[in-house]
């Protein structure tokens, strides 16, 4: 099927999909550490059997009688790839949908990525919760960045989306507790404002993106904040895009 927005070398995308039946796709922690943990090992040419590893791990743990723990999957951050197929700029993680800005780097690589993504998760949901079928609406939507006005529009839209989940309507009024806001973002795990708003590689998971193919768009961590915080007390001004709720 030919996509509506062709996918082109050196372009930056923002790509979003939603579960089957608006659907929630992430039911734990642990499937939210997954679907990261796929981000990273999915951006290759080279083939990865993520479970291979895992059983091994875990088979080797067994032997010591132990069990495998999170420790065991941040290591995974240190599988080394070569032939990467985008650059992860940003994403964020929500109960029934996601949003990545991606800029291809090899051809034909958005869609060659999006397939591993997508059909890895898929397998791991599946078998995990014992069902069965599509578990992303087909395809996967994207919209060309073309603009840098719209490429911070978006950097500032994906990363508050998760504001929505303790506050519905903020985008319509004020908020009343701005310092509740910043709490819960910055402790919110599944996104890449932690790599933006505080020490870029203080965590595992932040080999996910990369910063450096940004647009240099902010020159430290103080101004990326000073963005966050003028998008949070004056985004209902900007015009409502129609991504997934």
């Amino acid at each position: 099927m030919l996509r509506k927005v062709p996918l082109e070398l050196g372009e930056y995308y923002h790509v979003y999909n939603r579960g089957i039946e608006r659907r929630t796709i992430y039911l734990s922690h642990l499937d939210h550490s997954r679907f990261m943990l796929l981000l990273y090992l999915c951006n290759t040419t080279e083939n990865i059997q993520l479970n291979q590893i895992l059983n091994r791990i875990k088979r080797n743990k067994e032997k010591d009688g132990n069990k495998i723990d999170q420790n065991d999957i941040l290591e995974l951050y240190n599988i080394p790839k070569k032939d990467e197929l985008v650059s992860i700029c940003s994403y964020c993680l929500m109960p029934n949908h996601f949003h990545i800005i991606l800029k291809e780097i090899k051809e034909g690589g958005i869609s060659s990525f999006m397939q591993k993504l997508l059909t890895s998760y898929s397998m791991y949901f599946n078998i995990k919760n014992t069902r069965s079928g599509s578990l992303f609406m087909k395809p996967f939507r994207s919209k060309h960045i073309n603009d840098d006005n719209y490429f911070r529009y978006l950097l500032g839209y994906i990363h508050l989306n998760p504001v929505k989940l303790i506050d519905p309507k903020w985008r319509n009024d004020r908020l009343t507790d701005v310092n509740k806001i910043h709490d819960y973002l910055s402790n919110y795990k599944y996104s890449s404002l932690y790599e933006f708003s505080k020490n870029g590689n203080s965590r595992p998971e932040s080999v996910i993106i990369n910063k450096k193919s940004l647009p240099n768009y902010f020159k430290n961590d103080l101004e990326f904040n000073d963005f966050i915080n003028y998008w949070l007390e004056y985004s209902r001004k900007y015009k409502k895009e129609a991504f997934f709720d």
